[in-house]
């Protein structure tokens, strides 16, 4: 079985900082660790500024369910109004290898 890689990258919108946006996605932590085929997340900041949050999931069909259900969730709201909308870049990858420490 391969994994999907559901890699989204973004900015964040104008007066939100790191800390509070870190803040924003831990409290979807719950949702992503108890949706069915989550593996792994990982959420980083490079020098440009923008954001990449990298979720595992068990496969293609559990990413689009978790997608699914991600806008209906009581954090949405004040998470997807932490990103600037017009930045946001989402593509799904097949994981052929991996590597772990």
């Amino acid at each position: 079985m391969t994994h999907v890689a559901e890699i989204v990258t973004f900015s964040l919108a104008d007066g939100i900082t790191p800390e509070r946006f870190v803040k924003l996605s831990q409290a979807s932590e719950a949702f992503v660790r108890a949706a069915p085929g989550f593996v792994h997340r990982q959420l980083s900041q490079g020098t440009d500024g923008r954001w990449t949050d990298y979720v595992i999931w068990q496969d293609m069909e559990t990413a689009q369910k978790a997608a699914a259900a991600f806008p209906q969730q009581d954090f949405a709201p004040a998470l997807m109004a932490a990103i600037a909308a017009d930045s946001v870049q989402i593509r799904h990858e097949a994981v052929h290898w991996d590597m772990a420490a």
